[in-house]
């Protein structure tokens, strides 16, 4: 109960970064709305399709997006949405993350799972192509694309194209205390962070569970290859360059850019010129990823 309004209470805070995005929102050609029924929870899904490409069948990117498992909207990511699709060529698929304490883990894991296939049903309704599919997500939205990766090793059917993984949190063993803080005042108050991992992991022994924290996992090297955007001043720094290395040694193709000077979450927050380059570096290896994909194809 005490989480439960706590998290409410942090969910009236304003977050400026919505209303103020470090790249503005453009046009795109359209934007689909849909609400899918899942075991969590009833979903709110947009597609948002490239404002001047025409094809048969569109690659996707999914979007997970962040907000400590607890709070946000899938409307934080709708500028960064509309600039992936028009700059990809891509379908940008963004989702409304089922938020803890109401649905702890693994629950937006299993609903992240259903959506999935709720698209690839409908490939042809949608105008996408379900063997072209890319994954990735901020903080903890990027804990979810990891997570989701690790699921589907067990599911049938194929790997995502790609996982993107923006100052991901991918380690909840390891006290918020013992992680290098730059912020003095979380810093000093770690029981906050504490908290927001007691509202997504309410039994402590969930926490070395791989799908809470993917640093455990045993990696295979069928995992999907990663693009990871590392923050300089971010306490999940080392988790993430951690989960790197561990893919690299797997065998998995591995993009590491650390962003000097920069804060967790610097993609939403700025500095603006550092936030497009990130978002320009996600689109690149998107788009590098489907000419790959297209190649390999033809050959």
């Amino acid at each position: 109960m005490l989480t439960l309004i706590g998290a409410k209470l942090l969910r009236l805070l304003p977050d400026p970064s919505l209303k103020n995005p470090t790249i503005p929102p453009q046009p795109v050609k359209t934007k689909k709305d849909f609400l899918v029924d899942t075991s969590v929870q009833p979903t709110y899904l947009s597609f948002y399709y490239p404002l001047d490409t025409e094809k048969e069948k569109f690659p996707v990117y999914i979007n997970f997006h962040g907000g400590a498992f607890i709070m946000n909207d899938k409307e934080l990511d709708d500028p960064y949405c509309r600039f992936l699709a028009n700059r990809t060529g891509c379908v940008i698929l963004n989702i409304g993350i089922a938020k803890a304490p109401e649905y702890p883990f693994p629950k937006p894991i299993e609903q992240s799972y259903e959506i999935l296939q709720w698209m690839k049903n409908r490939a042809d309704e949608l105008n996408i192509d379900p063997d072209q599919i890319m994954v990735g997500g901020q903080s903890s939205g990027a804990n979810i694309a990891a997570a989701l990766c690790l699921y589907l090793e067990e599911k049938p059917g194929d790997q995502p194209l790609l996982q993107v993984l923006s100052c991901p949190m991918l380690d909840f063993v390891t006290p918020h205390a013992d992680k290098p803080e730059p912020k003095w005042l979380r810093a000093r108050y770690p029981q906050v962070a504490n908290f927001l991992n007691m509202c997504y992991l309410p039994d402590p022994a969930q926490a070395s569970n791989p799908l809470a924290s993917p640093v455990f996992a045993d990696v295979r090297s069928g995992l999907a290859p990663a693009l990871f955007l590392i923050a300089e001043h971010d306490a999940f720094r080392p988790e993430g360059e951690v989960y790197a290395k561990k893919l690299k040694a797997a065998g998995i193709k591995v993009h590491v850019e650390l962003f000097d000077g920069v804060s967790h979450a610097f993609t939403h927050i700025g500095p603006n010129d550092k936030a497009e380059k990130a978002w320009k570096l996600v689109a690149e290896k998107i788009k590098e990823t489907i000419a790959s994909y297209e190649d390999q194809k033809i050959t």
